[in-house]
Parts: C-alpha cells; sequence; structure tokens
C-alpha cells in the first residue's frame, strides 16, 4: 500500500508540475497578445514628414481692410523651409474661404522661394502684377499680405524680398518701393515707399 500511496503522490506532484508549466506558457501568450494589442503604432521613417501644419494667411477684412489671419493646412515639409513657403503663398493666391477680401490677385503664381540667411526671396509670376488693383492701398496690401504671411509662419524669416519674373523689382505699381526686402507691417497702408 506504501508504493500505491507513493505513485499516486508522484502522479499528482507531475501533474500539478505539468498544470503549471502550461498555465504559465498560456498566461505568457495571452499577456503577449494583450500588450501587442493595446501597443501604441510607432510611425515607420519616411523620407519627408508626413502629414500637415497649419498655417496662418494674412487677408483683409471686408469692412475695415485690416488684416486678419485665416488658417489653412498644408503639406507638411522637413528643414527646407523653401516649399512650405511656397505652399503657404499659393493658398494666398487661392484667396480666402470665408468673409475676408483677397489681397493678391487669384492668378498670382509663386516661380521661386529662396532662403538667404534671414531673408526669403520670392519670386512672383507677371501675373502677381498685372492682376493688382490700381493704387497704393490695393499694392501695399498684397505686398505685405505675402511678407506678413511668410514672416508670422516662419520666424526664422525676418524679411521678404519680392522678384518679379526673376527680375528685381523696384515697385509694384509705382508706390511701394522695393529696393530692399520689406520687413512684416500688420497694419496695411502704415508703411509709405
Amino acid at each position: 500500500m506504501k508504493r500505491v500511496h507513493g505513485k499516486i503522490r508522484g502522479g499528482k506532484a507531475l501533474l500539478l508540475t505539468a498544470f503549471v508549466a502550461v498555465a504559465l506558457v498560456l498566461g505568457a501568450l495571452m499577456l503577449f497578445k494583450y500588450s501587442e494589442r493595446h501597443e501604441k503604432p510607432t510611425a515607420q521613417q519616411q523620407p519627408h514628414p508626413a502629414g500637415t501644419i497649419a498655417v496662418s494667411l494674412f487677408f483683409a477684412s471686408s469692412d475695415t481692410g485690416e488684416f486678419v489671419m485665416e488658417t489653412r493646412e498644408i503639406e507638411a515639409c522637413g528643414s527646407d523651409i523653401a516649399p512650405c513657403i511656397r505652399k503657404a503663398l499659393e493658398e494666398l493666391a487661392n484667396g480666402p474661404l470665408g468673409d475676408l477680401s483677397p489681397t493678391i490677385p487669384p492668378t498670382s503664381t509663386v516661380r521661386s522661394v529662396q532662403i538667404l540667411n534671414d531673408t526669403a526671396i520670392v519670386d512672383m509670376g507677371r501675373g502677381f502684377v498685372d492682376g493688382l488693383p490700381h493704387g497704393s492701398s490695393a499694392e501695399m496690401t498684397a505686398a505685405y499680405s505675402i511678407v506678413n504671411t511668410v514672416s508670422y509662419n516662419f520666424p526664422s524669416v525676418k524679411r521678404v524680398k519680392l522678384l518679379i519674373e526673376g527680375n528685381e523689382a523696384t515697385t509694384l505699381g509705382g508706390h511701394l518701393d522695393l529696393h530692399k526686402p520689406l520687413e512684416p507691417d500688420y497694419l496695411p497702408g502704415r508703411k509709405e515707399g
């Protein structure tokens, strides 16, 4: 009888050990599956940043003519901000979405954007100048909506030099002196020549 009890005890111990081993394996598998489900996905490395960024565009108030910002989403860019500046200015040419007034003609095209130290050199197409209404107010509003949009969204840019068709522009319509780069001015019409 002692032999039978020893075999029973040995069998129970073996069965208990097998049960614990199976329970540990199943528990580990369940824990792995649970952590896999609740793990935050990691973004894969991409050569260009994915997603969009918000930019503030400077349009004119229909009532007062003062600058009012409207936010748009543009495609994000990397450390080279020139493509982002170009996209922001293209959105400016698309005009406002709400009750604001456009500041540059819809025929405006951005030929190129270059960054030189703290200055953005923006080369606009001929449609920008040809589509502007006559008068100093329209000229200044157009120029400063570009300068303000660029400087506000890209703080490393302190000034903007406007070119037309790759050439130095002395003025857009005879009123605003463009010999030197322009600094932002959030009150249109305040700066003369």
